[in-house]
Parts: C-alpha cells; sequence; structure tokens
C-alpha cells in the first residue's frame, strides 16, 4: 500500500546511499530554501536518461535559486555508478538502493518488471520539493515514466513562490467535511 503525502506537512525520512561513499539522510541534510528529490525508475529508463540528465545540466539554475537536488532509484551501486557514467553525468547527486518500503512511504507507484531490461520491482517517477522545514511544498508522482513537470516550468514556478510568499496548495483533506457539497457551499 502507498501513502499520500500532503502538502504542508512533515515528510517521511529519506535515507540513501549517494555515489560519493556517504548516507545522504533528509533529515541531517541543512538546507536554506527547498530541496528538490527526483525518484527516477532506474538506469533501464531511456526517459529518467533524458529527464535526470536535463537536470543535470540545469542544476546551476537551481542552485542560483538555493534548491539542492538528488536523484534517488532502487538501482544497486553498480548500476548507479553504470547511470552516471552512461548517461554523463556530471553535478547531479545520485542516490541508490532506495527500499521499497520507502518507495511506498513516499507515495510513488511501484511496478514489477514487464522486460529483461527492468528490476523485479521499481519505483515509477516522483518529484518532491521540499522546504527548509522538511515540509512538503510541491509532489508530481506518476505511474508511468512519460508526463513528467518539464524543468523550465518547474524554474519559473519555484522563482515565483519564493518572490512572492506562494503559499503551498492542495492542503484541504476531503475527509474532513461530510460531504463535498459542503465544501462548495462554504466557497
Amino acid at each position: 500500500m502507498t501513502n499520500k503525502l500532503m502538502p504542508g506537512e512533515k515528510v517521511p525520512e529519506l535515507k540513501v546511499n549517494i555515489l560519493n561513499g556517504e548516507d545522504w539522510k533528509l533529515s541531517e541534510d541543512a538546507f536554506t530554501n527547498m530541496k528538490l528529490i527526483v525518484f527516477y525508475r532506474g538506469l533501464h529508463c531511456p526517459l529518467c536518461k533524458a529527464y535526470v540528465g536535463e537536470l543535470d545540466k540545469k542544476i546551476n539554475e537551481f542552485a542560483q535559486l538555493d534548491i539542492d537536488i538528488v536523484a534517488i532509484s532502487g538501482d544497486s551501486e553498480e548500476k548507479a555508478k553504470l547511470t552516471k557514467a552512461k548517461w554523463n553525468l556530471q553535478e547531479i547527486k545520485i542516490g541508490y538502493n532506495h527500499s521499497v518500503e520507502s518507495m511506498a512511504k513516499w507515495g510513488l507507484y511501484i511496478s514489477e518488471g514487464a522486460f529483461p531490461s527492468e528490476p523485479s520491482l521499481f519505483n515509477e517517477p516522483g518529484i518532491f520539493l521540499i522546504k527548509s522545514d522538511k515540509t512538503l511544498f510541491f509532489a508530481g508522482v506518476n505511474n508511468a515514466p512519460f508526463a513528467r513537470p518539464p524543468l523550465d516550468d518547474l524554474i519559473s514556478g519555484i522563482k515565483y513562490i519564493t518572490t512572492n510568499d506562494y503559499p503551498v496548495r492542495g492542503t484541504v483533506e476531503m475527509s474532513k467535511y461530510n460531504m463535498v457539497e459542503e465544501l462548495i457551499t462554504n466557497t
């Protein structure tokens, strides 16, 4: 069972290995503005190669906005190293060995491998913008590899929200209302 993360609320702990030989923990990672966590399917995914590759090329644009980025998959260390080399990634932090349990806590869709090149289980794409207080500002979760947020749109959106004190959206939990009509009537 997967979890639906609510904007404005604390995100689950996240701990992964990264290719510099260290463990990376969200709770211990200090950042002043926001963290962009990109969950990608793994080395087997050509659409991930394009998306993470573009992200790697735009890392300085995100850094100018004080946004730190990590790209994470369930791949092994060996596959993560191959990913970095084959995809010619230069700047982005690559996390690996992301557990299926953590994938579910983050609300990611999980797929079974359907082709010989795919792992037996892997997460589908997800992108999360986390504020410095470890609360969720934005989430984009896919059940297939296509239709991810365009990075230029994401950059311009981050510029807008940070300069205009834009509020977190999508925070209404419908379970708090007896009926949908009640919400509509009161607006």
